[in-house]
């Protein structure tokens, strides 16, 4: 069967496979879309089955196995929002068909699992459009900063510092997201999101990663079935890039009493622009207008949001540039490509910290990073062009 864009006049019917909270998510902002319903879910888990029905409505077709709902005709697009490490095995049954396809972060927990799928994805019919949820890219104030660096705000960025601190990691469905063999590692669970957006900001993909973390505060006296939680809570991570430029992550998940959870900093030759969130500002220094204590203050807001949700309207932004590009046949904002580079980074960084050691991108991805420093730099800046203005987690057993 050919594959043909919705018309206009029909609503894009999505099905959410993996109805917990990232899933529930999905289903409201969905819900919030013009020209959008959700008319089927799948989920192994009763419960989790019986909130998507809650909120998604009566109407909508419930499945126990995710291949009933691929296989029901009953869906033009699918969100894939089950836990971390089934992402692979159910990526590829997606893959297999011609829907739509917006996958949670991160893309799978192994940089193996992620080429599979990018070679799988190379064998789709022309028109079906495999999106990654980095969804971070869509927050407003990140947007807003992005779009301020390619104006040339900063002049040529030379440093990105992003700082997430922040509450510890939620309960999920049997407790899946305690443990790295189910996650990829707090580096790849969590701050895939951050990674994304260095490569973003500097339009290059990273040669090098040293980092230092430990799991020092949360979850320390938590045990699942005899194994002990071993997630790590706290992080630095150093990136840098072929041009010289270079990135800062500090993450800490013990850190609830702070003003801001994420605070974006690029600095260039010509000046600094800040994001922070969620204060929702963007700050902005010219070295040659303004001294410290005296930059400009903009509030950041984006009047397309109908939906706020968990992650300040991001959602529902790269919902509607999902939906967007579905109507024109346009390719996807955020590729497989991206998913696998914010993907490689936290596995070297996770690497990095049990060796001791920097380690080199081509050790984890077997490529050369900086001999694609060009292609991706072009990327890059054609991939990002939908985030014309103020352009998770996955929760259940799949």
């Amino acid at each position: 069967m050919h594959h043909s864009p919705p018309s206009p006049l029909r609503p894009i019917r999505y099905g959410v496979i993996g109805t917990g909270m990232m899933g529930i998510e999905h289903i409201e902002n969905v819900g919030a879309l013009d020209g959008a319903v959700v008319t089927a879910i799948a989920d192994p888990a009763a419960d989790s089955r019986g909130r998507g029905r809650a909120v998604a409505g009566d109407g909508v077709a419930v499945f126990e196995r995710h291949e009933d709902l691929l296989g029901s005709s009953l869906c033009d697009a699918v969100v894939l929002a089950s836990p971390n490490h089934t992402h692979a095995a159910v990526m590829a049954d997606v893959l297999a068909t011609e829907l739509h396809v917006l996958v949670e972060k991160p893309l799978c927990t192994t940089v193996a699992d992620c080429r599979r799928l990018i070679e799988l994805d190379a064998r789709r019919p022309a028109g079906a459009l495999t999106w990654v949820g980095l969804e971070y890219r869509y927050m407003p104030p990140a947007a807003e900063l992005l779009r301020l660096v390619r104006q040339g705000a900063v002049g040529t960025p030379r440093m990105v510092s992003i700082r997430e601190h922040r509450f510890p990691f939620l309960v999920k469905v049997d407790n899946w997201n305690r443990f790295t063999a189910n996650t990829g590692g707090t580096l790849v669970e969590k701050t895939c999101h951050f990674f994304d957006l260095m490569n973003l900001i500097l339009g290059e993909r990273p040669t090098r990663v040293m980092a230092s973390g430990a799991q020092d505060v949360n979850h320390l006296d938590e045990r699942y079935d005899g194994r002990p939680a071993d997630m790590l809570d706290n992080a630095f991570v150093i990136v840098d890039y072929p041009s010289g430029a270079r990135a800062l992550l500090d993450l800490c998940m013990f850190a609830e009493a702070t003003q801001n959870q994420e605070e974006i900093s690029v600095v260039g030759d010509a000046g600094k622009v800040e994001a922070l969130i969620p204060d929702d500002i963007v700050r902005v220094g010219r070295r040659d207008r303004d001294g410290i204590g005296a930059v400009e203050v903009r509030p950041v807001a984006d009047a397309q949001i109908a939906h706020v949700g968990l992650h300040h309207g991001a959602s529902y932004l790269e919902h509607l540039a999902f939906t967007a590009a579905i109507r024109a046949g346009q390719p996807p904002a955020v590729t497989l490509e991206d998913g696998l580079w914010s993907v490689a980074m936290g596995v070297a960084a996770h690497r990095s910290i049990d060796l001791g050691r920097p380690v080199h991108l081509d050790e984890v991805t077997g490529h050369d990073a900086a001999a694609t420093h060009q292609e991706s730099s072009t990327h890059h800046e054609s991939s990002t062009q939908p985030m014309h203005t103020p352009v998770n987690r996955q929760e259940i057993p799949a």
